[in-house]
């Protein structure tokens, strides 16, 4: 069994109101008292917790309102509160203190940001203190947002450095194919790698609480066990559900951590957007997949998207597969500039020289890996 230290929990909003309304306290005591197990253990423990809109709805007494994102920031902003004063109610019968972080995109993209994130959730669990971590939904615009819950937490077990995510939900796990239309649908109790799953139905969210559906949880678990976690998709709704993963008895649907985490720097440029793409060719992609090489300016095809030098990009194969992800040495214009040319020639072109590079070989992520 592996010695888990440091845990992300991820509670969804279909669990937390228990497919309701309004949050089941009941349910959410169930959820404390295994974190509280847990922390008496010695055990850190992020809870990444949706249901702000949820809890100001019906605080607000579920009024008619426009579908705006206007509409749902006031929900989040009557609800976020509240929802925190529950937790923080549950958790002193054990006596454990919480603390609410709040983050959009730009805590995590901007890299002292990020550090700064990073320092305030270990300065919590240094002082076991359980950090209670949502979307800054009240504030944050499409622009600077991470998405949903499913993806912030794939993003907090980066920035914790954490071993393991248990992302809880309406579901028992992934199936081989939707079980509300298949009754002889198969529980997937492991995943080693994500090309295992690549034909499996996967239908949408029908609960209508929560932004996320199965199809984000498995683009989370894939973020998660690049940088090094276990991560677990089970039913919140079962007993004692986080203690039995935390023993990893069969439970939900596993991921293996890759067995290689990624070192820190990665695990930040996995975390940023891509504002972005380089089309490269095949001796390219083969340069960097089968050799570990860095990407050079005669390998690319084509430049999209506007993006300057530093910023996070995505790299693509002819045939539009995301090969891998980094840190541009030179801007798009420069790029569009330089592309199919050899390193040698990109001073006379450019008339100022950054490096031979386009992707440096030490600032990219195989997706693949």
């Amino acid at each position: 069994m592996k010695n888990y230290k440091r845990i992300i929990i991820k509670i969804g909003t279909s669990v937390l109101t228990n497919g309701g309304p309004k949050l089941d306290r009941p349910k959410m005591i169930n959820i404390v008292s295994e974190c509280a197990e847990l922390h008496r253990k010695g055990i850190e423990i992020i809870i990444v917790s949706s249901g702000a809109v949820a809890v100001g709805k019906e605080r607000l007494g579920f009024p008619e309102l426009p579908a705006t994102m206007a509409s749902k920031q006031l929900f989040a902003a009557v609800g976020q509160s509240r929802l925190m004063q529950v937790w923080e109610q549950l958790f002193e019968i054990y006596d454990i203190q919480v603390g609410q972080i709040l983050l959009t995109r730009s805590d995590i993209e901007g890299r002292s940001r990020y550090l700064h994130a990073r320092d305030t959730m270990d300065a919590l669990l240094g002082q076991k203190v359980i950090p209670i971590i949502n979307e800054n939904d009240a504030v944050a615009i499409e622009e600077i947002k991470l998405g949903d819950n499913d993806n912030l937490s794939a993003m907090v077990t980066m920035l914790a450095d954490a071993d393991l995510l248990v992302m809880l939900t309406d579901q028992p796990g992934l199936f081989t194919s939707d079980p509300r239309k298949n009754p002889d649908a198969k529980l997937i109790a492991e995943v080693s790698n994500i090309d295992e799953i690549a034909d499996v139905e996967i239908s949408p969210s029908q609960t209508g609480l929560g932004t996320g559906g199965m199809i984000t949880k498995l683009k989370a678990a894939d973020y998660a066990r690049r940088a090094g976690a276990d991560v677990v998709i089970a039913a919140g709704g079962a007993p004692k559900i986080i203690t039995r993963i935390f023993r990893e008895e069969s439970v939900g649907t596993r991921f293996r951590a890759l067995s290689t985490p990624l070192e820190s720097r990665k695990r930040w440029i996995l975390t940023r957007s891509s504002p972005g793409k380089l089309i490269i060719d095949s001796g390219a992609a083969q340069a960097l997949i089968q050799n570990g090489r860095s990407l050079l300016p005669a390998g690319i095809l084509s430049v999209e998207g506007d993006f300057r030098r530093g910023e996070t990009i995505s790299i693509l194969t002819i045939d539009g597969e995301e090969l891998a992800r980094g840190i541009a040495r030179y801007g798009s214009d420069d790029l569009d500039h330089i592309k199919g040319k050899r390193s040698e020639q990109i001073t006379e072109i450019l008339g100022y020289f950054y490096g031979a590079v386009a992707v440096h070989r030490n600032d990219l992520i195989l997706l693949s890996e």
